[in-house]
């Protein structure tokens, strides 16, 4: 890129903090160092036109973990790691709604639902069998129970005879959630350069070079959160998953309110504007969702249209408006990696699937590392 020396030295020169992914994470690292360096200059890399990964792409669910999600945490975690996921999601969902307030982000706790297909009836009676034992463990969290059982109310089809209630779980506008931190950020005299892939970044002691796909140049301190494509920046604790997604066409009399979640939370849909948003599939073909190609497969994207008609709306004619696919960023322990890999560069990644609720508090860990 053939830069002027005007570019240059307005956008690229005497960098302090040079933040990649503008997404929840890198904006909220971004707001927090500025609230600690008021007179640093800041900028934040971002490969895509919008925040390219799962940020702007996400269902907009203000969750914590199903039931049957954190079962299966404590497979894999002691009940003191669980406890301390489920505190951390908690703290970084209250984190974003005092940032930007409830109404601008059309925040609505109308509860989430676990639902059970019919062949899950060993999975539906342990999670059933759990619900005091998993409501005793987050009562330091919640100060109530947090899980209750519900007829089936919303008359799906092909399910378990009742549905595991979380009173807690709410849902947002994921959308209109980034402009305003976007926004925010803007706001605060940080610079925000788009479309700017970031392919190497070296640290050279003193300062950092950072090689774009554009140009070139040296900043103080390099903070990545790129979450799902951290391994391109060689972070090797961080495997990309893709989840696939789409969307209705409005629906009149759409009688489904709620964040819903299906198959151990692989599969998950809420309304918003009349419609059914509807995601996952992605235990359909765990390898080829390994992947930071933003597409969809017809596998999974057939399986979604087969549950839709079959489990939420076997009633109601619709047609399908929209279909994407945002990337997470997953590995073997669900806690993130907030961590200095050298003297001057820093991470905030591996979200595992958590972004709305932690992204937040994974940004602000991320600039109090300096």
């Amino acid at each position: 890129m053939n830069l002027s020396y005007w570019e240059y030295k307005t956008w690229l020169s005497n960098i302090d903090f040079t933040i990649v992914g503008s997404g929840i994470v890198g904006l909220s690292c971004a707001l927090r160092l500025r609230e600690k360096f008021p007179k640093a200059k800041i900028l934040i890399l971002e490969r895509g036109i919008l925040p390219n990964g799962a940020s702007t792409k996400n269902a907009g669910f203000a969750c914590f973990g199903s039931l049957s999600e954190i079962l299966d945490d404590l497979n894999t975690h002691s009940e003191e790691e669980v406890l301390q996921l489920v505190q951390k999601r908690c703290d970084g969902l209250q984190l974003l709604r005092k940032r930007l307030g409830d109404q601008t982000i059309k925040y609505h706790e109308l509860g989430g639902y676990e639902l059970f297909n019919k062949e899950d009836q060993d999975l539906y009676n342990q999670c059933f069998s759990k619900i005091e034992n998993i409501n005793q463990l987050l009562k330091p969290v919640f100060k109530n129970d947090v899980f209750s059982s519900k007829a089936n109310i919303f008359s799906f089809k092909n399910i378990q005879p009742q549905y595991i209630f979380n009173q807690f779980e709410g849902q947002i506008d994921t959308g209109i959630m980034m402009e305003a931190l976007l926004h925010k950020v803007q706001s605060s005299r940080i610079k925000i350069l788009n479309n700017c892939k970031v392919l190497a970044v070296q640290d050279l002691n003193t300062s950092v070079e950072i090689k774009t796909d554009q140009f070139t140049f040296s900043t103080n301190k390099v903070l990545i959160a790129t979450n799902g494509f951290a391994s391109q920046l060689g972070i090797q604790k961080v495997k990309p998953a893709r989840a696939q997604v789409l969307i209705t066409q409005p629906i009149q009399n759409l009688h489904i309110k709620g964040t819903f979640h299906l198959d151990k939370g692989y599969y998950y849909f809420r309304n918003i504007d009349n419609r059914i948003l509807f995601g996952g599939g992605r235990n359909l073909d765990f390898e080829t969702e390994e992947t930071t190609e933003l597409a969809q497969t017809e596998l999974i994207q057939q399986k979604l249209e087969e549950i839709l008609h079959d489990v939420i709306l076997p009633n109601t004619n619709f047609e399908i408006e929209q279909r994407w696919s945002g990337i997470m960023g997953v590995g073997d322990q669900k806690k993130s990696i907030v961590t200095q890999l050298s003297d001057n560069t820093f991470c905030g990644v591996r979200l595992g699937g958590m972004g709305v609720a932690i992204g937040s508090l994974v940004g602000t860990e991320l600039a109090d590392l300096l």
